[in-house]
């Protein structure tokens, strides 16, 4: 069963890449409500307790991948058709469920912004349970990656919109590199091909290492090379609180890596867990790693957030959205490069 929900989990990593967002255009100044993650199902009382509900709770309430304890994809409401009125309506996220014979067009149908904005909503109509059943095992992966690339779009948003200077202008400026965090992020390390920031508070850390290696081969983009240049950086440079203490990559659970493009680029996406090496700190990663091929190097993004106690879900995804921020100056000439790989020349 462990391995089903792993391979599911993997899938939608790999969806929300290709995923489309759909909106017509219009722009609704009502800003949404509820908390990040939080979901609003309108569905019928019979149908949430049997087939239809079931479906969509262990499609989308199922664990988020990568965290030391369980914690929902998303934090589901149901709610029945006569309840759903304004207050639930600007809600961030929200599924519309019609199962009757009076439908017309059974399908799934994916609108931006219906009511607020920015807003993912998705109808799904039937003619029966069966039906329901069908439609939405065909277009589980789809639905999940629509509304977590929702989630993600909307922290982009805000950072895009406000930022943390400092960080921004050294990427710039020593790495040939953008990505933009929130305020309050402070440079706690920096050498010639390594960039550590982090956001701390007494209750939660959050931190991004950006770095760099040289591409030798495309081993370079394996889960095990990738380890090895990571810990051996962590152990040099994030010391633990502890004399002898430091960072390194948890290895008693699984690393889940899938390979993807991201601004066009080769790229690897790695999630698991991190700890400290002779101390009891530990907690979730994201890690992106980028192929640079017109400087022939790999630029790697490693996020993670440390929150004894509390949960680590939107943490994590907050950092998620700061590292797939990552832009290289150069990009340009990597397009021409990898069109022309594309193209076999």
């Amino acid at each position: 069963m462990k391995s089903k929900k792993i391979r599911l989990i993997s899938l939608l990593v790999l969806a929300i890449s290709f995923v489309a967002c759909t909106n017509d255009g219009t722009v609704m100044h009502k800003n949404i409500t509820g908390a990040a993650g939080e979901m609003v199902v309108v569905i019928s009382k019979n149908s949430w307790e049997g087939t239809p509900g079931k479906l969509i709770r262990e499609t989308l309430a199922q664990p988020q991948l990568g965290l030391p304890q369980d914690e929902p994809i998303f934090n589901i409401i149901d709610v029945p058709q006569a309840a759903f009125k304004d207050i639930f309506r600007s809600t961030r996220n929200i599924i519309q469920t019609t199962i009757s014979r009076s439908v017309e067009t059974e399908g799934v149908f994916f609108k931006d912004d219906v009511w607020a904005y920015p807003q993912a909503t998705v109808q799904i109509k039937a003619k029966d349970a069966g039906q329901f059943e069908k439609i939405f095992t065909e277009n589980r992966i789809k639905i999940a990656a629509y509304f977590i690339r929702a989630e993600k779009e909307r922290l982009t948003m805000n950072y895009n919109k406000f930022y943390e200077k400092e960080v921004f202008n050294v990427l710039n400026n020593k790495f040939n590199l953008t990505m933009k965090v929130p305020p309050g992020f402070a440079i706690a390390g920096q050498k010639e091909d390594l960039l550590w920031f982090k956001y701390e508070t007494p209750e939660i850390s959050q931190g991004i290492l950006v770095y760099t290696f040289p591409y030798v081969s495309d081993s370079a983009f394996t889960v095990n090379y990738l380890l090895r240049i990571r810990d051996s950086l962590l152990r040099a440079n994030v010391p633990g609180p502890t004399k002898g203490s430091y960072m390194t990559t948890e290895k008693r659970m699984e690393q889940t890596s899938n390979i993807r493009e991201h601004n066009g680029n080769y790229a690897s996406e790695m999630r698991g867990l991190w700890r400290v090496e002779n101390d009891f700190m530990g907690g979730p990663y994201i890690s992106l790693a980028e192929l640079d091929v017109a400087n022939q190097q790999v630029v790697v993004a490693f996020g993670y957030v440390y929150a004894p106690s509390k949960n680590k879900r939107n943490l994590l995804r907050q950092v998620e959205a700061m590292i797939y921020s990552l832009k290289m100056n150069d990009q340009a000439k990597n397009d021409k490069i990898n069109s022309q790989v594309k193209m076999g020349n």
